[in-house]
């Protein structure tokens, strides 16, 4: 039986006044409160172990003030939308936390086994989706992606029952730019089209509560790059679906002291603007939230950075945390997303949220020092 409630206005305001130690953690999200740390669930074996380790990080982290968690149906082959699913009914069922204040999202257009990798995965993979009509000729790029609206509603359908949640607070269709280059750019935005109508139906039937993309490269590269993305062009796209009131509304993607494109590169053209905004910028202006994913490059940048950094994210005592700090600092950012899974690791990282953000002017050394 799935639990009944979303994410709201009251829920996660309530939430977040439980947490007055924590100057600064809490963002306003399209009426939500969010915390500027959330959890991430993509690495880790595909085993009992660590579906524990992801359980007990997700009840950790919601009692230490992080009530953002992500996830997606191809994580660990579904084991870890299930760890989650179990920790968040844990939460509800011990009164630690209510279903209304945690934000939980997911996503949908990779292919996926079930907990294992199968003994024969191409039987498996005509079995599950070719024989039971999920994918057709031409639906499949990469042999690995697909987004036609019959897969998407599939997958989220399994997230949901993975999570145990009638309603998905955040829907991300997962690195659409993979498509562009394999189907071109007219068809592309025609298969998304697509998915946005079933996204919004979706909506109005509260299965999920808003929706977005989550992406690698799309939105960091330029605009003459085979797999670029508008973010106008999507909003466009969302709003000629669904008129103003459409509810695309986040996006995600990778953004570190190692990839700083989002804050760096100007490759985004809105309406209204001379001049090429960042994706930050761009997203700000058109009412879209961004989560940054790869905060910590998968552990890349844990430790040996240059001193520049401790001198710009003053008051932490690890690379860890400063790498968390220079990320949930940077304007436009509301949530950075960190994968965790280990008591220690959730330790250092929620130490960072006792911090206010760096002030402007120390975060832009990093980028004027010489």
């Amino acid at each position: 039986m799935m639990l009944k409630g979303k994410a709201t206005r009251g829920g996660t305001a309530s939430y977040a006044a439980r947490f007055t130690s924590l100057p600064g953690n809490f963002r306003p999200m399209f009426e939500l409160a969010a915390s500027s740390l959330g959890i991430g669930t993509y690495l880790g074996e595909m085993d009992a172990e660590t579906d524990e380790l992801y359980r007990e990080a997700a009840k950790i982290a919601v009692a230490g003030g992080v009530n953002v968690i992500d996830s997606a149906v191809n994580y660990r082959f579904q084991r870890s939308e299930r760890s989650i699913g179990a920790a968040i009914k844990q939460l509800i069922d011990t009164g630690s936390a209510g279903r209304e204040e945690l934000v939980v999202a997911s996503k949908g257009g990779y292919i996926t086994f079930d907990g294992d990798m199968p003994d024969n995965p191409r039987e498996y993979f005509e079995a599950a989706f070719v024989k039971t009509g999920l994918i057709g000729p031409g639906d499949l790029v990469d042999n690995s992606h697909c987004m036609t609206p019959r897969y998407i509603e599939a997958m989220l359908d399994k997230s949901r029952a993975n999570l145990g949640l009638e309603t998905i607070d955040v829907y991300f269709l997962h690195n659409p730019e993979a498509q562009v280059a394999a189907v071109g750019r007219a068809e592309f935005m025609r298969r998304v089209r697509l998915v946005f109508e079933l996204l919004e139906r979706k909506v109005a039937d509260g299965a999920i509560g808003v929706y977005g993309t989550a992406t690698w490269n799309g939105y960091r590269v330029k605009p003459d790059s085979a797999d670029y993305l508008s973010l106008q062009e999507l909003v466009d796209l969302a709003a000629a679906v669904a008129g103003p009131n459409h509810h695309f509304k986040v996006v995600q993607l990778p953004y570190s002291l190692a990839m700083p494109e989002a804050f760096t590169t100007h490759n985004q053209k809105i309406k209204g603007e001379d001049q090429m905004l960042s994706m930050l910028e761009a997203a700000r202006a058109l009412g879209v939230a961004v989560w940054a994913s790869a905060s910590l490059l998968q552990g890349r940048l844990t430790n040996r950075l240059p001193e520049v950094v401790a001198e710009a994210m003053e008051g932490l005592r690890t690379d860890a945390q400063r790498s968390i700090q220079f990320v949930r600092s940077t304007p436009g950012v509301n949530v950075a997303l960190v994968g965790m899974k280990t008591a220690s690791h959730l330790a250092e990282n929620l130490e960072t949220l006792r911090r206010p953000t760096a002030p402007f002017e120390s975060f832009m050394k990093l980028f004027t020092k010489a």
